[in-house]
């Protein structure tokens, strides 16, 4: 398992509570919080697009 360094949890309304994470390599980390066994990884650039996009309400559904 990889050296992961996670964020403060973020929360949407309801139960919608992710955090994201970063490990040395420069891979990208995005899990349900409480929950970072679980997790998708991508490199930074394309967690950045997603978080962008969520954040632009142009995928406000994911959430």
């Amino acid at each position: 398992m990889p050296t992961i360094t996670w964020e403060d949890p973020f929360c949407g309304e309801g139960n919608s509570c992710f955090r994201l994470g970063t490990d040395p390599d420069g891979n990208a980390y995005i899990s349900l919080s409480g929950d970072e066994g679980t997790y998708l990884t991508d490199t930074r650039e394309a967690l950045r697009a997603l978080i962008l996009g969520i954040k632009a309400g142009e995928a406000d559904h994911l959430l």
